[in-house]
């Protein structure tokens, strides 16, 4: 059964935490599926992929550039994985119809949105009534911390 987590952002945009989750991801091993809600918003975090930090590099591409197969991490705002990817992480309010297709996945969401927040809890109902593996984490001064 898949591993969902839910991250919770609370002192960080997306655009600064994602950078940090998909790092961790590729260190994990995993191939990852970045899935937006619209071509702009996938296009707005590939410019943030490019520039979150000065040194550092996270090999990424989305349609715009091809080559999926080649791609470690592939942005999209389709129900796609044309990079073989293990893990997904949802932006946006998306919702993945199998999680078995992937052996985890990654739900983001603005803390600071009390609709985001609310959406969120429904999500996480319907992946626990799914039979899902669940894990929650919420964002801290210090980094993630996993809640129970």
């Amino acid at each position: 059964m898949a591993e969902i987590g839910f991250y919770h952002l609370l002192s960080t945009p997306l655009e600064r935490a994602l950078p940090k989750l998909l790092e961790r991801a590729c260190a994990q091993g995993h191939r990852v599926i970045v899935r937006a809600a619209s071509p702009e918003r996938v296009e707005h975090l590939n410019a943030a992929l490019w520039s979150y930090e000065e040194a550092a590099f996270l090999p990424h591409g989305s349609a715009r550039d091809g080559n999926p197969a080649m791609q470690p991490i592939w942005l999209t705002h389709h129900a796609e994985n044309p990079n073989g990817a293990s893990m997904i992480v949802l932006v946006d309010g998306l919702e993945v119809e199998d999680f078995q297709a992937f052996t985890r996945c990654a739900d983001v969401f603005d803390g600071n949105d009390a609709d985001a927040v609310e959406a969120a809890r429904s999500r996480w109902r319907r992946a626990r009534e799914a039979g899902c593996n669940l894990t929650y984490w919420q964002q801290t001064a210090s980094g993630w911390e996993r809640k129970t």
